[in-house]
């Protein structure tokens, strides 16, 4: 039986179906499209079809790059630092960047997907360097630690949460929270800020970026679910169980019970110091393009080397190199490349489809890999929502507490234009739900009913926001993110996962099991400092 407009409504994000549909939100029409990812091309490699086609053209080059997102730009990035030139980036859609994608219209630039980078605290030489190219560095200290340019980090008011019809100032629900509320609240930051402070024999963080800095000492934690965790530490707090899941939904778009213990506390105690005097979490660098402005960065070096458009449906290895075929969507023809190195920097969802060995006899890990969709609109406004005179500013960061949202950024706030027109980026992961069932829903639905389910959202926060919105756009992201189930990060299918066939290479956020823009941009580098020493190329590693 097909779901009426308003069940869609309602299943999309969490509202009552007669508020989803009640007045100005149900009866309005708004202009915008749906934007990016080419499903119909990319689900090619599900019929098999295009490896009985015939090779129209063939190539030679020294790296072949499959996938564009942060992991193939960064292999693209560290091999042109190091020299070498003799590689091409195979994209399939008709710009880089993978989740990382931003737009811009008139008024402003805005994120489709990743928008901050914490500043780093575990040793990150590769990260730095690219912040420093992006210009996030203003100085070093006397010690020549970065000092961070104050454009990029963000700005204040950064926070708040929309609870019981009102605005506070931070994410964790205070209006009318118990003693033992805030009991709780305390007792779980303290066991973080524990956390963070942990060192194993060999002086390793018990949780560090990226992963592979950690110690594997703390690993237990990841055989349980967050929600585990929580029970078995005696955290009985609604408005504590709520804070914690919105950190686990934000990072990973999952829930409690479908997060990693492991990966849950990850979130918090990564991102402190685990110093006596400086337990405040990392500050965040923010562009209004989110991490647009560093793909922008990444993509200098594959310029006159990235090839759009491009399906890649077959990647063969051998000995004397590997042999790689794509779909020149353009063109429609198939081309055949001889490369003497490959990097697989594509979800590994595709690997089952695309690397030969795997087609033949696919391995029992690829089975642990599950992706969560995500929905991410912007938001043209023509003016700022009126705001209730008692409740807190407009931050970077708008969260609704009864919602399956994250709710918004606002792609503004880091220029500093607090009135006028601006863009809200809004975003729902599909957690706590079946992924292929939550997929099915997604690209199931009209922009007119997605834009409709976005505004009922969020149109309980602001109620004059249909008169504002000029445009509407939304962005499906199918397989957004890898989620970290209980595990899965020590576990032996992601160990697996990453190991080469061959001279192909693996390189991509899923192989860390946390979907993070440090664990992405590191795999990528990795890989091309792993065929750079392979050629016994002379370089500065970064990693």
């Amino acid at each position: 039986m097909t779901p009426t407009r308003r069940e869609i409504l309602a299943a999309l994000v969490g509202v009552p179906a007669m508020l989803a549909c009640r007045g100005k939100v149900a009866a309005r029409s708004y202009d915008g499209e749906i934007v990016g990812g080419d499903v119909a091309l990319g689900h090619k490699l599900r019929t098999g079809e295009l490896l009985g086609r015939p090779v129209v053209r063939r190539e030679r080059v020294g790296t072949a790059i499959l996938g564009g997102g942060i992991s193939g730009l960064s292999t693209a990035w560290a091999l042109a630092r190091a020299g070498d030139l003799d590689f091409k980036v195979y994209e399939l859609e008709p710009e880089a960047g993978g989740t990382a994608r931003s737009g811009e219209n008139a008024v402003s630039r805005y994120p489709w997907g990743a928008h901050y980078i914490p500043v780093p605290i575990s040793p990150n030489p590769a990260l730095v360097a690219l912040l420093d190219e992006v210009g996030a560095i203003a100085s070093r200290d006397a010690d020549g630690n970065p000092v961070w340019a104050e454009e990029v980090l963000c700005g204040d008011p950064e926070e708040r949460l929309f609870y019981k019809g009102q605005w506070h100032e931070g994410l964790f629900p205070r209006a009318g929270a118990s003693t033992a509320d805030f009991a709780e609240l305390h007792r779980f930051e303290a066991g973080t800020r524990h956390l963070a402070t942990l060192r194993d024999s060999a002086g390793r963080r018990a949780f560090a970026l990226p992963l592979r800095l950690s110690s594997p000492d703390f690993r237990d934690l990841d055989a349980i679910s967050m929600q585990a965790y929580l029970e078995r530490n005696g955290f009985t707090s609604e408005r504590l169980r709520w804070f914690v899941e919105y950190g686990c939904r934000d990072d990973f778009g999952s829930s409690l019970p479908e997060t990693s213990a492991w990966a849950g506390l990850h979130y918090y105690a990564a991102r402190l110091a685990g110093e006596e005097d400086d337990d405040a979490p990392a500050p965040f660098l923010t562009w209004p393009e989110g991490n647009g402005r560093v793909v922008a960065r990444l993509a200098r070096a594959s310029v006159g080397r990235l090839v759009t458009r491009a399906l890649v449906f077959d990647a063969a290895p051998h000995a004397a190199g590997v042999t790689i075929r794509y779909l020149d969507a353009a063109r429609d023809e198939v081309v055949a490349v001889e490369a003497a190195d490959a990097v697989f920097a594509l979800p590994k969802l595709v690997a089952s489809r695309v690397v030969a060995p795997y087609r033949e006899k696919p391995p029992a890990f690829l089975s642990a890999f599950s992706y969560v969709p995500w929905l991410v609109a912007n938001l043209t406004l023509r003016d700022r929502p009126r705001e209730h005179a008692s409740g807190f500013m407009l931050c970077w960061d708008n969260v609704l507490f009864d919602s399956r949202s994250l709710g918004y950024v606002v792609a503004t706030h880091q220029g500093f234009r607090d009135r006028g027109a601006t863009v809200f980026t809004y975003y729902l992961p599909f957690a706590g739900e079946d992924p292929g069932k939550a997929r099915e829903k997604l690209f199931g639905a009209t922009h007119a009913e997605l834009a409709a389910a976005v505004m009922a959202d969020l149109s309980r926060a602001h109620r004059d926001l249909p008169d504002l919105v000029t445009r509407l756009d939304i962005y499906r992201w199918g397989h957004a993110m890898a989620r970290p189930a209980p595990g899965f990060v020590w576990g032996e299918a992601r160990q697996k996962a990453a190991e080469p066939v061959g001279r192909l290479r693996f390189a991509h956020t899923d192989l860390a099991g946390l979907p993070l823009f440090e664990e992405a941009q590191d795999v990528g580098v990795r890989a091309a400092e792993a065929i750079l020493r392979s050629r016994g190329a002379r370089f500065s590693p970064l990693t």
